[in-house]
């Protein structure tokens, strides 16, 4: 049935009636809605030391091969494996028999040598005086003079024959070259070793101190000595502390040995090495281990806790302010480095700026908020802190 005008004024004076009654109903519950309750805390600028972890592998400082220097039969072993040896300590000693009858040739060599010299020496200066008086011809007097310097010649080679004798007399006692831990025994008693063979003895490792062979990408290592270039980054000669394998941490601190760079021309990747004190021999050759390196040191960083920064799908940061009339505002913020609990911001943030960390659940950017010291009573009963997502 069509309705009369009659009928239309009552209808919609019903439906405005029901809106406004809605509309204040909305605005009373606006008004009712809390406060939310923010605690933060004040960016202030410190110097942050950057520091990364790198993957290394552990190398002992100096590595002596034992071999044998002439052939023969080892008699006995002089050491006990796996025990520290120092330089020149006696380790093996081969049949020396052959080798001492060989100094004793030489040695006799010598002494026959000496005495020719001198028996050539008087028949020169004889021949040279009946030379002068005619007595022989001056040819016989040259003669003799050569027959002279000839056996002076051979006793200088007696000498050096009886001084290799000794020295190989002498390496017939296998020593230690340098000072270290000795490790497994690669011949035993009665084996025949050669000057010439592949197979080392044993080997010797000194590990105190221990090189830490680290390994670092090639744009990471540009990028940190641009940032020291152009004054992000101030240098600094922090330690290096290792990582074992179980997580634990190396109880002494190393440093880096800023001469020894090699590049890897397939990888492309940098070797750094560095020097660990090993006084007790826990560190071992041939570990692997995670190095945290100081990359240098950040003069005005700034600090904010991890759990006051969120970030959206594509890895951006941002956090939350309070500004002057304590309005939350979003702020954007350049956070690459985790600092402990806290993300390193070397953009975004000024010192004196109040960023929430706590109350976070009901904190919306544009809304007005109390605001309270972080860690105060009415923040972290009424608003607790939680993790951020946009």
């Amino acid at each position: 049935m069509p309705i009369s005008s009659r009928q239309i004024l009552p209808i919609a004076f019903l439906v405005t009636t029901s809106l406004s009654i809605a509309a204040c109903g909305s605005a009373d519950a606006e008004k009712a809605k809390p406060v939310p309750v923010v605690g933060v805390i004040i960016a202030k600028e410190q110097p942050v030391e950057v520091t990364t972890e790198l993957s290394g592998r552990t190398e002992a400082s100096e590595i002596a091969e034992v071999r044998p220097q002439v052939a023969g039969i080892v008699m006995s072993r002089l050491f006990q494996e796996g025990t520290y040896v120092r330089a020149g300590q006696p380790l093996y000693r081969i049949d020396s028999r052959i080798y001492a009858a060989s100094q004793a040739q030489a040695a006799a060599s010598l002494a026959s040598a000496q005495a020719t010299v001198e028996a050539n020496r008087l028949k020169a200066e004889r021949f040279a005086l009946l030379a002068e008086q005619g007595g022989v011809s001056r040819q016989d007097a040259a003669d003799a003079r050569a027959a002279y310097n000839q056996s002076r010649a051979q006793v200088g080679q007696a000498r050096a024959a009886l001084s290799a004798a000794q020295v190989n007399l002498g390496f017939t006692r296998v020593s230690s070259p340098i000072s270290g831990r000795i490790g497994i025994s690669m011949v035993t008693k009665g084996a025949l070793v050669t000057n010439a063979q592949a197979t080392p003895m044993a080997k010797v490792q000194r590990l105190d101190p221990m090189y830490v062979n680290i390994q670092q990408s090639g744009s990471d290592f540009i990028g940190l000595r641009r940032a020291i270039e152009s004054g992000k980054l101030a240098r600094a000669e922090a330690p290096v502390t290792i990582i074992l394998p179980d997580g634990s941490s190396y109880p002494i601190s190393g440093k880096l040995n800023p001469a020894d760079i090699d590049v890897n021309p397939e990888t492309g990747t940098i070797t750094v090495r560095a020097v660990v004190p090993n006084p007790r021999g826990e560190l071992l050759p041939g570990l692997f281990v995670r190095a945290r390196v100081g990359q240098g040191v950040v003069p005005n960083g700034i600090l904010v806790p991890q759990i006051a920064v969120a970030r959206d799908p594509r890895g951006r940061a941002s956090v939350l302010v309070a500004n002057a009339k304590d309005e939350l505002e979003k702020r954007d913020i350049v956070a690459d480095n985790p600092y402990g609990q806290s993300w390193l911001v070397t953009s975004g943030l000024k010192p004196g700026d109040r960023v929430v960390v706590e109350g976070l659940n009901n904190a919306r950017e544009g809304q007005k908020a109390k605001v309270v010291p972080a860690g105060s009573k009415p923040a972290a009963q009424k608003s607790p802190a939680a993790p951020r997502g946009n």
